[in-house]
Protein backbone atom coordinates (compact mmCIF):
# COMPACT_ATOMS: atom_id res chain seq x y z
CA UNK A 1 0.00 0.00 0.00
CA UNK A 2 1.48 3.31 -1.14
CA UNK A 3 0.69 6.02 1.43
CA UNK A 4 2.02 9.09 -0.36
CA UNK A 5 3.08 10.16 -3.83
CA UNK A 6 6.68 11.04 -4.62
CA UNK A 7 7.57 14.49 -5.94
CA UNK A 8 8.02 12.93 -9.38
CA UNK A 9 4.55 11.42 -9.22
CA UNK A 10 3.00 14.68 -8.09
CA UNK A 11 4.49 16.36 -11.15
CA UNK A 12 3.46 13.51 -13.46
CA UNK A 13 -0.16 13.49 -12.26
CA UNK A 14 -0.46 17.23 -11.59
CA UNK A 15 -3.36 17.68 -14.02
CA UNK A 16 -5.28 15.02 -12.07
CA UNK A 17 -4.43 16.61 -8.75
CA UNK A 18 -6.02 19.88 -9.90
CA UNK A 19 -9.39 18.16 -10.40
CA UNK A 20 -11.39 18.31 -7.14
CA UNK A 21 -13.05 14.94 -7.88
CA UNK A 22 -9.61 13.30 -8.11
CA UNK A 23 -7.08 15.30 -6.12
CA UNK A 24 -4.27 13.77 -4.09
CA UNK A 25 -6.52 11.21 -2.39
CA UNK A 26 -7.95 10.05 -5.71
CA UNK A 27 -4.53 9.70 -7.30
CA UNK A 28 -3.34 7.66 -4.33
CA UNK A 29 -6.43 5.52 -4.76
CA UNK A 30 -5.49 4.89 -8.40
CA UNK A 31 -1.91 4.17 -7.38
CA UNK A 32 -3.16 1.44 -5.03
CA UNK A 33 -5.72 -0.01 -7.46
CA UNK A 34 -5.47 -2.76 -10.05
CA UNK A 35 -7.14 -3.63 -13.35
CA UNK A 36 -7.10 -6.82 -15.41
CA UNK A 37 -7.40 -6.38 -19.18
CA UNK A 38 -8.46 -9.42 -21.21
CA UNK A 39 -6.87 -8.97 -24.64
CA UNK A 40 -4.14 -6.63 -25.87
CA UNK A 41 -5.64 -5.99 -29.30
CA UNK A 42 -7.83 -3.21 -30.64
CA UNK A 43 -9.64 -2.46 -27.38
CA UNK A 44 -6.86 -3.51 -25.03
CA UNK A 45 -4.45 -1.07 -26.66
CA UNK A 46 -6.13 2.25 -25.76
CA UNK A 47 -7.51 0.86 -22.48
CA UNK A 48 -4.09 -0.19 -21.19
CA UNK A 49 -2.35 2.94 -22.46
CA UNK A 50 -4.76 5.29 -20.72
CA UNK A 51 -4.96 3.32 -17.47
CA UNK A 52 -1.17 3.22 -17.34
CA UNK A 53 -0.92 6.93 -18.08
CA UNK A 54 -3.53 7.66 -15.41
CA UNK A 55 -1.41 5.89 -12.80
CA UNK A 56 -3.33 2.71 -12.07
CA UNK A 57 -0.75 0.96 -9.91
CA UNK A 58 -1.07 -2.58 -11.19
CA UNK A 59 -2.27 -3.66 -14.63
CA UNK A 60 -2.68 -7.27 -15.75
CA UNK A 61 -2.59 -8.20 -19.42
CA UNK A 62 -3.98 -11.50 -20.71
CA UNK A 63 -3.24 -12.63 -24.26
CA UNK A 64 -1.45 -15.48 -26.00
CA UNK A 65 -1.14 -14.16 -29.55
CA UNK A 66 1.81 -12.60 -31.34
CA UNK A 67 1.87 -9.23 -33.08
CA UNK A 68 0.99 -9.47 -36.78
CA UNK A 69 1.32 -6.69 -39.32
CA UNK A 70 -2.46 -6.83 -39.89
CA UNK A 71 -2.89 -5.73 -36.24
CA UNK A 72 -1.15 -2.39 -36.70
CA UNK A 73 -4.09 -0.67 -38.42
CA UNK A 74 -5.86 -0.46 -35.05
CA UNK A 75 -3.80 -2.04 -32.23
CA UNK A 76 -1.82 1.08 -31.47
CA UNK A 77 0.11 -0.29 -28.50
CA UNK A 78 2.16 -2.41 -30.91
CA UNK A 79 4.47 -1.34 -33.72
CA UNK A 80 6.41 -2.57 -36.73
CA UNK A 81 9.40 -3.30 -34.50
CA UNK A 82 7.38 -5.78 -32.43
CA UNK A 83 5.82 -7.80 -35.26
CA UNK A 84 6.31 -11.47 -34.39
CA UNK A 85 6.70 -10.71 -30.69
CA UNK A 86 4.31 -11.88 -27.99
CA UNK A 87 1.56 -9.28 -27.64
CA UNK A 88 1.81 -9.19 -23.86
CA UNK A 89 5.55 -8.55 -24.08
CA UNK A 90 5.10 -5.87 -26.74
CA UNK A 91 2.37 -4.17 -24.69
CA UNK A 92 4.37 -4.32 -21.45
CA UNK A 93 7.35 -2.63 -23.12
CA UNK A 94 5.15 0.25 -24.30
CA UNK A 95 3.39 0.65 -20.96
CA UNK A 96 6.59 0.63 -18.91
CA UNK A 97 8.05 3.22 -21.26
CA UNK A 98 4.92 5.32 -20.79
CA UNK A 99 4.89 4.94 -17.00
CA UNK A 100 7.80 3.11 -15.34
CA UNK A 101 6.31 3.67 -11.90
CA UNK A 102 3.55 1.08 -12.21
CA UNK A 103 3.50 -2.74 -12.17
CA UNK A 104 2.59 -4.68 -15.33
CA UNK A 105 1.76 -8.36 -14.90
CA UNK A 106 1.50 -10.43 -18.05
CA UNK A 107 -0.29 -13.73 -18.60
CA UNK A 108 0.80 -15.28 -21.88
CA UNK A 109 -1.91 -17.95 -21.88
CA UNK A 110 -5.45 -18.45 -23.13
CA UNK A 111 -8.04 -17.17 -20.67
CA UNK A 112 -10.01 -20.32 -19.82
CA UNK A 113 -12.16 -21.88 -17.13
CA UNK A 114 -9.03 -23.54 -15.77
CA UNK A 115 -7.07 -20.36 -15.03
CA UNK A 116 -9.51 -17.44 -15.10
CA UNK A 117 -10.32 -17.35 -11.39
CA UNK A 118 -6.66 -17.60 -10.46
CA UNK A 119 -5.71 -14.77 -12.78
CA UNK A 120 -8.59 -12.42 -11.94
CA UNK A 121 -8.90 -12.97 -8.19
CA UNK A 122 -6.49 -10.26 -7.02
CA UNK A 123 -7.55 -7.47 -9.39
CA UNK A 124 -10.11 -4.79 -8.50
CA UNK A 125 -11.85 -4.64 -11.88
CA UNK A 126 -11.91 -6.64 -15.12
CA UNK A 127 -12.00 -5.09 -18.58
CA UNK A 128 -13.26 -7.21 -21.47
CA UNK A 129 -11.32 -6.50 -24.66
CA UNK A 130 -12.09 -9.79 -26.39
CA UNK A 131 -13.56 -10.64 -29.78
CA UNK A 132 -15.32 -13.95 -29.14
CA UNK A 133 -18.37 -15.11 -27.24
CA UNK A 134 -16.86 -17.90 -25.12
CA UNK A 135 -14.41 -15.48 -23.49
CA UNK A 136 -17.11 -12.84 -23.03
CA UNK A 137 -19.34 -15.25 -21.13
CA UNK A 138 -16.35 -16.54 -19.18
CA UNK A 139 -15.29 -13.00 -18.26
CA UNK A 140 -18.81 -12.19 -17.13
CA UNK A 141 -19.16 -15.28 -14.95
CA UNK A 142 -15.74 -14.75 -13.35
CA UNK A 143 -16.72 -11.17 -12.50
CA UNK A 144 -20.05 -12.31 -11.02
CA UNK A 145 -18.51 -15.08 -8.92
CA UNK A 146 -15.74 -12.78 -7.63
CA UNK A 147 -18.08 -9.82 -7.10
CA UNK A 148 -16.06 -7.53 -9.38
CA UNK A 149 -17.17 -5.00 -12.04
CA UNK A 150 -16.83 -6.10 -15.65
CA UNK A 151 -16.19 -3.13 -17.97
CA UNK A 152 -17.50 -4.45 -21.28
CA UNK A 153 -17.02 -3.26 -24.85
CA UNK A 154 -17.38 -4.70 -28.32
CA UNK A 155 -16.66 -3.38 -31.83
CA UNK A 156 -17.57 -4.30 -35.39
CA UNK A 157 -16.98 -2.31 -38.59
CA UNK A 158 -18.36 1.14 -37.59
CA UNK A 159 -20.31 0.17 -34.46
CA UNK A 160 -19.35 -0.12 -30.81
CA UNK A 161 -20.94 -0.93 -27.47
CA UNK A 162 -19.92 -0.09 -23.91
CA UNK A 163 -21.39 -1.01 -20.53
CA UNK A 164 -20.45 -1.88 -16.97
CA UNK A 165 -21.80 -5.20 -15.77
CA UNK A 166 -21.71 -5.41 -11.99
CA UNK A 167 -24.01 -8.02 -10.50
CA UNK A 168 -23.85 -6.47 -7.03
CA UNK A 169 -25.50 -3.29 -8.29
CA UNK A 170 -27.17 -4.15 -11.59
CA UNK A 171 -27.40 -6.60 -14.47
CA UNK A 172 -24.64 -8.82 -15.77
CA UNK A 173 -23.82 -9.69 -19.38
CA UNK A 174 -26.02 -12.80 -19.20
CA UNK A 175 -28.99 -10.68 -18.12
CA UNK A 176 -28.74 -8.96 -21.51
CA UNK A 177 -27.65 -11.99 -23.55
CA UNK A 178 -28.86 -15.19 -21.82
CA UNK A 179 -27.79 -17.32 -24.78
CA UNK A 180 -25.04 -16.82 -27.36
CA UNK A 181 -26.05 -16.32 -30.99
CA UNK A 182 -25.98 -19.38 -33.27
CA UNK A 183 -22.41 -20.18 -34.41
CA UNK A 184 -21.49 -18.16 -37.48
CA UNK A 185 -24.36 -15.67 -37.22
CA UNK A 186 -22.18 -12.83 -35.90
CA UNK A 187 -18.91 -12.44 -37.82
CA UNK A 188 -15.74 -11.44 -36.02
CA UNK A 189 -13.70 -8.36 -36.84
CA UNK A 190 -11.27 -10.65 -38.64
CA UNK A 191 -14.11 -11.66 -40.96
CA UNK A 192 -16.06 -8.42 -41.22
CA UNK A 193 -13.43 -5.77 -40.61
CA UNK A 194 -13.29 -2.76 -38.30
CA UNK A 195 -12.58 0.94 -38.86
CA UNK A 196 -9.11 1.46 -37.44
CA UNK A 197 -10.05 4.39 -35.19
CA UNK A 198 -13.15 2.70 -33.72
CA UNK A 199 -11.28 0.70 -31.03
CA UNK A 200 -9.70 3.97 -29.91
CA UNK A 201 -13.09 5.63 -29.47
CA UNK A 202 -14.66 2.68 -27.67
CA UNK A 203 -11.54 1.69 -25.73
CA UNK A 204 -11.15 5.23 -24.39
CA UNK A 205 -14.75 5.10 -23.15
CA UNK A 206 -13.94 1.78 -21.50
CA UNK A 207 -10.93 3.32 -19.78
CA UNK A 208 -13.07 6.24 -18.63
CA UNK A 209 -15.57 3.88 -16.99
CA UNK A 210 -12.74 1.97 -15.33
CA UNK A 211 -11.23 5.14 -13.86
CA UNK A 212 -14.64 6.28 -12.56
CA UNK A 213 -15.09 2.92 -10.84
CA UNK A 214 -11.61 2.92 -9.32
CA UNK A 215 -11.96 6.52 -8.14
CA UNK A 216 -15.55 6.08 -6.93
CA UNK A 217 -16.74 9.15 -8.83
CA UNK A 218 -19.43 9.97 -11.37
CA UNK A 219 -22.20 7.72 -12.60
CA UNK A 220 -20.77 4.47 -13.98
CA UNK A 221 -22.67 2.82 -16.81
CA UNK A 222 -24.18 0.12 -14.62
CA UNK A 223 -27.60 -0.72 -16.05
CA UNK A 224 -26.91 1.20 -19.25
CA UNK A 225 -25.62 0.14 -22.67
CA UNK A 226 -24.02 2.72 -24.94
CA UNK A 227 -24.43 2.17 -28.68
CA UNK A 228 -22.07 4.11 -30.93
CA UNK A 229 -22.06 4.47 -34.71
CA UNK A 230 -19.07 6.17 -36.31
CA UNK A 231 -20.71 6.82 -39.69
CA UNK A 232 -23.30 9.23 -38.32
CA UNK A 233 -21.42 9.97 -35.06
CA UNK A 234 -24.38 8.92 -32.94
CA UNK A 235 -24.46 7.88 -29.29
CA UNK A 236 -27.56 6.06 -28.08
CA UNK A 237 -28.28 4.59 -24.65
CA UNK A 238 -30.39 1.61 -23.69
CA UNK A 239 -31.49 1.02 -20.10
CA UNK A 240 -30.76 -2.47 -18.80
CA UNK A 241 -32.42 -4.33 -15.97
CA UNK A 242 -31.48 -7.38 -13.97
CA UNK A 243 -33.03 -10.52 -15.41
CA UNK A 244 -34.68 -12.48 -12.58
CA UNK A 245 -34.19 -15.63 -14.66
CA UNK A 246 -30.48 -15.05 -15.24
CA UNK A 247 -28.56 -18.25 -14.64
CA UNK A 248 -25.60 -16.74 -12.79
CA UNK A 249 -26.34 -13.50 -10.90
CA UNK A 250 -29.71 -13.73 -9.00
CA UNK A 251 -30.19 -15.64 -5.73
CA UNK A 252 -31.95 -18.47 -7.59
CA UNK A 253 -29.15 -18.89 -10.16
CA UNK A 254 -28.40 -22.46 -11.21
CA UNK A 255 -24.83 -21.90 -12.45
CA UNK A 256 -22.39 -21.54 -9.56
CA UNK A 257 -19.08 -22.45 -11.18
CA UNK A 258 -17.31 -21.94 -14.48
CA UNK A 259 -18.46 -24.16 -17.35
CA UNK A 260 -17.14 -25.22 -20.76
CA UNK A 261 -17.73 -21.96 -22.64
CA UNK A 262 -16.64 -23.26 -26.03
CA UNK A 263 -19.28 -25.98 -25.78
CA UNK A 264 -21.85 -23.46 -24.51
CA UNK A 265 -21.25 -21.08 -27.43
CA UNK A 266 -20.46 -23.70 -30.07
CA UNK A 267 -17.38 -21.81 -31.27
CA UNK A 268 -13.69 -21.73 -30.31
CA UNK A 269 -12.67 -19.41 -27.50
CA UNK A 270 -10.04 -17.39 -29.33
CA UNK A 271 -9.82 -14.31 -31.51
CA UNK A 272 -8.18 -15.91 -34.52
CA UNK A 273 -9.98 -16.57 -37.79
CA UNK A 274 -8.05 -19.62 -38.95
CA UNK A 275 -10.18 -22.70 -38.31
CA UNK A 276 -9.93 -26.34 -39.25
CA UNK A 277 -13.00 -28.29 -40.34
CA UNK A 278 -11.38 -31.46 -39.01
CA UNK A 279 -8.70 -33.68 -40.47
CA UNK A 280 -11.18 -35.71 -42.51
CA UNK A 281 -12.54 -32.60 -44.23
CA UNK A 282 -9.42 -30.43 -44.59
CA UNK A 283 -7.19 -30.10 -47.61
CA UNK A 284 -3.95 -28.10 -47.56
CA UNK A 285 -2.99 -25.53 -50.17
CA UNK A 286 -0.20 -27.78 -51.47
CA UNK A 287 -2.56 -30.74 -51.73
CA UNK A 288 -5.12 -28.61 -53.54
CA UNK A 289 -2.53 -27.39 -56.06
CA UNK A 290 -1.74 -31.01 -56.93
CA UNK A 291 -5.42 -31.99 -57.12
CA UNK A 292 -6.24 -29.08 -59.42
CA UNK A 293 -3.68 -30.36 -61.91
CA UNK A 294 -4.98 -33.92 -61.70
CA UNK A 295 -8.75 -33.46 -61.45
CA UNK A 296 -11.54 -31.12 -62.34
CA UNK A 297 -12.51 -29.62 -58.99
CA UNK A 298 -15.12 -27.02 -58.21
CA UNK A 299 -13.70 -24.17 -56.14
CA UNK A 300 -16.26 -22.35 -53.99
CA UNK A 301 -15.24 -19.00 -52.51
CA UNK A 302 -17.54 -18.04 -49.61
CA UNK A 303 -15.99 -14.64 -48.90
CA UNK A 304 -17.85 -11.37 -49.42
CA UNK A 305 -17.82 -9.97 -52.96
CA UNK A 306 -15.68 -6.94 -52.02
CA UNK A 307 -12.92 -9.27 -50.78
CA UNK A 308 -12.43 -10.48 -54.36
CA UNK A 309 -10.83 -7.11 -55.07
CA UNK A 310 -8.03 -8.06 -52.66
CA UNK A 311 -7.29 -11.56 -53.91
CA UNK A 312 -9.08 -14.27 -55.85
CA UNK A 313 -8.67 -17.60 -57.59
CA UNK A 314 -9.86 -17.11 -61.18
CA UNK A 315 -11.64 -20.46 -61.47
CA UNK A 316 -13.59 -20.11 -58.22
CA UNK A 317 -17.32 -19.48 -57.95
CA UNK A 318 -18.23 -16.87 -55.36
CA UNK A 319 -21.25 -17.43 -53.11
CA UNK A 320 -20.91 -15.51 -49.80
CA UNK A 321 -21.52 -17.63 -46.72
CA UNK A 322 -24.67 -15.70 -45.82
CA UNK A 323 -26.25 -16.56 -49.18
CA UNK A 324 -25.12 -20.16 -49.39
CA UNK A 325 -28.20 -21.87 -47.92
CA UNK A 326 -30.54 -20.19 -50.41
CA UNK A 327 -28.25 -20.76 -53.41
CA UNK A 328 -27.48 -24.46 -52.99
CA UNK A 329 -29.37 -25.20 -56.23
CA UNK A 330 -26.52 -23.51 -58.12
CA UNK A 331 -24.12 -26.25 -56.99
CA UNK A 332 -23.79 -29.87 -58.13
CA UNK A 333 -23.68 -32.25 -55.16
CA UNK A 334 -22.11 -34.96 -57.32
CA UNK A 335 -19.07 -32.83 -58.16
CA UNK A 336 -15.94 -32.71 -56.00
CA UNK A 337 -15.74 -29.32 -54.35
CA UNK A 338 -13.21 -27.38 -52.26
CA UNK A 339 -14.56 -24.48 -50.22
CA UNK A 340 -12.37 -21.59 -49.06
CA UNK A 341 -12.48 -18.16 -47.45
CA UNK A 342 -9.80 -15.88 -46.00
CA UNK A 343 -8.38 -18.20 -43.34
CA UNK A 344 -10.77 -21.12 -43.00
CA UNK A 345 -13.41 -20.17 -40.43
CA UNK A 346 -16.22 -19.24 -42.81
CA UNK A 347 -15.47 -22.11 -45.16
CA UNK A 348 -15.61 -24.53 -42.21
CA UNK A 349 -19.11 -23.25 -41.45
CA UNK A 350 -20.00 -23.44 -45.15
CA UNK A 351 -18.94 -27.08 -45.10
CA UNK A 352 -21.47 -27.75 -42.35
CA UNK A 353 -24.22 -26.21 -44.51
CA UNK A 354 -23.21 -28.28 -47.52
CA UNK A 355 -22.89 -31.56 -45.61
CA UNK A 356 -26.26 -31.09 -43.93
CA UNK A 357 -27.77 -30.54 -47.40
CA UNK A 358 -26.39 -33.86 -48.66
CA UNK A 359 -23.10 -32.78 -50.23
CA UNK A 360 -20.48 -35.45 -49.57
CA UNK A 361 -17.61 -34.70 -51.95
CA UNK A 362 -16.54 -31.50 -50.19
CA UNK A 363 -13.32 -30.30 -48.59
CA UNK A 364 -12.24 -27.19 -46.70
CA UNK A 365 -9.08 -25.36 -47.77
CA UNK A 366 -7.20 -25.20 -44.47
CA UNK A 367 -5.89 -21.69 -43.95
CA UNK A 368 -7.98 -20.32 -46.79
CA UNK A 369 -6.77 -18.19 -49.66
CA UNK A 370 -4.10 -16.68 -47.41
CA UNK A 371 -2.54 -20.13 -47.06
CA UNK A 372 -2.68 -20.45 -50.86
CA UNK A 373 -0.87 -17.10 -51.13
CA UNK A 374 1.74 -18.21 -48.58
CA UNK A 375 2.41 -21.69 -49.95
CA UNK A 376 1.43 -21.79 -53.63
CA UNK A 377 1.06 -18.41 -55.32
CA UNK A 378 3.18 -15.70 -53.69
CA UNK A 379 1.93 -13.14 -56.22
CA UNK A 380 -1.29 -12.92 -54.24
CA UNK A 381 -1.40 -10.57 -51.23
CA UNK A 382 -2.09 -11.80 -47.71
CA UNK A 383 -4.65 -9.85 -45.72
Amino acid sequence: MVEELSHEEILRYSRHLLIPEVGLKGQLRLRNSSALIIGTGGLGSPVSLYLAAAGVGRIGLVDYDVVDSSNLQRQVIHGSSTVGKLKVESAREKLIDLNPGIQIDIFNEPYTSDNAMRIARDFDIILDGTDNFPTRYLTNDVAVFLGKPNVYASIYRFDGQVSVFHAKQGPCYRCLFPEPPPPGLVPSCAEGGVLGVLPGTIGTLQATEALKLLLGIGDPMIGKLLLYNALDMSFDFVKLRKNPNCRVCPPNADIHELIDYEEFCGVPGHDHDDTSAGEAWDITAIELAVRIKENHLKLLDVREAHELEISRLPSAVNIPLGQLAERLSELDSAQEMVVFCKRGSRSARALEVLISAGFKKVKNLKGGINAWAEEVDQSLPIY
